[in-house]
């Protein structure tokens, strides 16, 4: 069976660079699964790695749709899957590599629960009541019908939280029932998982160190750029972080000063609800990461790879 590396952990942990400085060492290729990276014109608040900081390596699910344009973790799971097959074929590793747990989830467990199902009225409506009563209203639902899920998914990710309340409508099966069924169908690779952790007060620096230079890099102007091609402040991509704080200081509501720091307490709390959501995942090895050891890192993981095992 053949392997793929998978390189998870929170934003700014330095996934990225190991990630090319893997693909260097063994010839292989990165699949993104970041869920912002996809975004056409959303560069620098994405930290969408440059030209030159993918040094030569193929970088796949990168700017592969507009801001305004739905993708779903069945789409990213079946364009991800296709890139995989692909890299195989032309003898080199894949590695996938990202901190959207979903996304990775959807590869290493073979998730297939329900994608294909959908009530757009239904889901209009949950919106509705959302925009109406609040999110709480929705997760205290989905509470009642689907416990398991409610412990993984945030009261205010009001997307996460009416697929669940979709699928649940249209199957009548909780979509958490749908995740351990689709787990029995066993992968076709053998994904060898691996989670960055780097100690708090270094990945904060990092955060904010991250945030300083997307904010000396331009980030303003990207976002005032896309607002000026029509895109609506309201879409679900313009409404992460590093996009909706820079727009309520182009409104007005916030100084850039301010904005700059609200990007930075936004991106701990994800960097948090990261580290939660990887310590659930089944068989990640987590690797304590710095500066200092990328070489021995780099070792152990091209080691993994050429493990018969």
């Amino acid at each position: 069976m053949n392997k793929v590396m998978v390189i998870a952990g929170p934003t700014a942990s330095g996934k990225t660079d190991l990630a090319v400085e893997l693909a260097l060492k063994i010839d292989g290729e990165i699949i993104s699964a970041d869920s912002m990276q996809i975004y056409r014109g959303m560069n620098i608040g994405t930290a969408k790695p440059t030209i030159e900081e993918r040094r030569g390596v193929p970088h796949h699910l990168i700017d592969i749709v507009n801001p305004d344009e739905e993708y779903s973790v069945a789409q990213f799971k079946e364009d991800a899957l296709i890139c995989i097959n692909d890299i195989v074929k032309r003898g080199k590793t894949p590695i996938v590599a990202g901190g959207t747990g979903l996304y990775i989830n959807s590869l290493i467990y073979n998730i297939t629960f329900s994608e294909t199902v959908s009530d757009w009225e239904y889901r209009e409506k949950l919106n509705n009541l959302a925009e109406e009563q609040g999110p709480q209203v929705l997760y205290k639902y989905l509470k009642e019908v689907d416990p398991k899920s409610a412990e993984s998914i945030h009261p205010n990710n009001i997307k996460r939280v009416i697929r669940a309340l979709e699928v649940y409508k249209t199957t009548g099966i909780p979509i958490s029932e749908h995740r351990e069924t689709s787990r029995n169908n066993p992968p076709l690779y053998k994904f060898l998982v691996y989670g960055l952790h780097v100690e708090r007060k270094e990945l904060y620096r990092r955060i904010d160190q991250r945030v300083d230079t997307m904010m000396g890099k331009g980030l303003y102007d990207e976002v005032e750029e896309l607002l000026s091609c029509g895109y609506s402040s309201d879409l679900v991509s313009l409404q992460g972080i590093g996009y909706k704080e820079i727009i309520a200081a182009i409104e007005g509501k916030c100084t850039l000063g301010e904005a700059a720091d609200r990007i930075k307490t936004n991106t701990r709390r994800l960097a948090k609800r990261q580290m939660t959501w990887f310590k659930k995942t089944e068989g990640l090895v987590w690797i304590e990461y710095s500066d200092a050891n990328t070489w021995a890192i780099l070792k152990l993981l091209a080691d993994a790879l050429n493990n018969e095992s």
